[in-house]
């Protein structure tokens, strides 16, 4: 094991049957537990691609404990196209956590409280089949 994600849901893997090598495996194929004090949190890059560009257009509007976020589509043929990735940090409960979500569609709703000592935001991409796009920041209310 090379690493994990933020809550340890997830193991960065070397497997055996990968030369050279890693990937990312989910906790419950595991059936040991493990001592995530011993297992450092890891950020790997996405695979990027200049075959689709970011969205445009992008907005947020905050109506109380939630923000929309929308964008404009970006057009791909449907044998590229992979939707959008969002990497926020949303305020749940007195903390910013990570929240990173897919959608087909070119808007997501966030549940984001107020209250937190650090203020929320989001990276938004394309997805496509090759990789992700470039960052958009998303201008967060």
């Amino acid at each position: 094991m090379r690493g994990r994600n933020w809550n340890g849901t997830w193991y960065w893997i070397h497997p055996f049957n990968l030369e050279g090598a890693n990937c990312w495996a989910s906790e419950i194929v595991f059936e040991e537990r493990v001592d995530l004090s011993q297992v450092p949190v890891v950020t790997i890059p996405l695979p990027h691609t200049t075959f689709a560009g970011p969205p445009g257009n992008v907005r947020a509007v905050r109506e109380g404990d939630r923000v929309t976020v929308t964008w404009d589509d970006v057009p791909l043929s449907e044998d590229k196209r992979r939707g959008y990735l969002i990497e926020a940090m949303i305020c749940q409960n007195g903390s910013v956590i990570p929240f990173i979500v897919h959608t087909d569609t070119a808007s997501y709703t966030f549940k984001d409280e107020t209250g937190c000592g650090e203020k929320s935001g989001g990276l938004l991409y394309t997805a496509e089949k090759h990789g992700y796009s470039d960052p958009v920041t998303i201008p967060w209310p």
